[in-house]
């Protein structure tokens, strides 16, 4: 009898975790890319008035070239969030700093395929963040220690004298800092 019990209890308490366990989801912004949890009534609300404003510090990129760079993917993740939150696509206003080895990211394939044998996995995700009008600035100083001219540069790609010059740039404007 005690068995049948606990059995009957662990069932319900497995069902009751499973009804609250959160889902993943994709977009609505971009999405192939960015990939999300819900999170029913967080105790955080979002304010869905609020302009969202940060400057992304991206200065690493991942072991494996033949893998998309999970920074990159941040803001992605980053833009699908807030928009399934409610938030308007207009409040959302991301900007990408990238130096240091994440700036092969933002070589064209041609180039990237030279140096690393593979196909650059970054360039539809690029893509698709500059159809959304989101800024992806180089490092001008990365940019000249590891000879990445703007021949070898993903099209849409700017340039600033450095990071750190980008970055207190976005921050005086009062963007907020996210850095890796």
């Amino acid at each position: 009898m005690k068995l049948k019990r606990l059995v009957f209890t662990s069932f319900v308490l497995l069902s009751a975790l499973q009804l609250q366990a959160q889902k993943k989801i994709s977009g609505p912004l971009i999405h192939e890319y960015g990939e999300t949890f819900t999170v029913p009534q967080p105790d955080l609300e979002v304010d869905t008035e609020a302009e969202y404003k940060v400057v992304f510090d991206i200065a690493q990129a991942p072991e494996d070239p033949a893998v998309l760079n999970p920074y990159f993917n941040t803001v992605a993740r980053f833009l699908n969030m807030h928009a399934y939150a409610k938030v308007d696509k207009a409040q959302l206003k991301p900007v990408l700093v990238v130096h240091g080895s994440a700036a092969y990211g933002l070589l064209k394939n041609k180039f990237y395929k030279e140096k690393f044998g593979v196909e650059n996995p970054n360039l539809d995700l690029l893509n698709k963040l500059h159809a959304l009008d989101i800024p992806v600035i180089l490092c001008g100083q990365t940019a000249g220690a590891r000879n990445i001219s703007v021949e070898k540069r993903w099209g849409k790609t700017q340039v600033a004298l450095s990071a750190m010059t980008a970055l207190i740039h976005y921050q005086n404007l009062d963007y907020a800092l996210i850095s890796f």
